[in-house]
């Protein structure tokens, strides 16, 4: 019984300093700061991972100045150049950086999905 009522307790006091834990490393939206070709390269890689392989285009100053990034996608093309559909059915696919604890990390909104950033500094808004 006293060994019962120790693991009880035990387990109490673990739950209570992981909650801890979490709130102290809580997702805050974020945002690049003195971003670099290395963390530009970084974040670019990281999008196309998470979309599967797809190649993207991102701005040099994405994520500079907010905490979420939408990613089109490309409508198909026939070779004269004109979409081949008059309506595009795809949805973009929308990203957000936060920083938890002193990471950089981009989630995915559809899945999150989650991809931490080491080559880049970011700060919480």
């Amino acid at each position: 019984m006293v060994l019962r009522m120790l693991s009880l307790f035990a387990c109490v006091a673990l739950s209570s300093a992981a909650c801890k834990m979490n709130a102290m490393h809580e997702d805050r939206p974020a945002r690049i700061v003195d971003p670099t070709a290395e963390g530009r390269a970084e974040l670019r890689q990281a999008v196309s991972e998470m979309l599967s392989g797809a190649e993207v285009m991102l701005a040099d100053d994405a994520l500079t100045e907010s905490s979420v990034l939408v990613v089109e996608r490309s409508r198909i093309r026939s070779i004269d150049n004109p979409p081949l559909s008059g309506r595009d059915l795809g949805r973009p696919e929308r990203f957000q950086l936060v920083t938890t604890g002193r990471q950089c990390v981009l989630i995915r909104e559809s899945n999150q999905a989650r991809h931490q950033l080491l080559e880049t500094e970011c700060v919480a808004e």
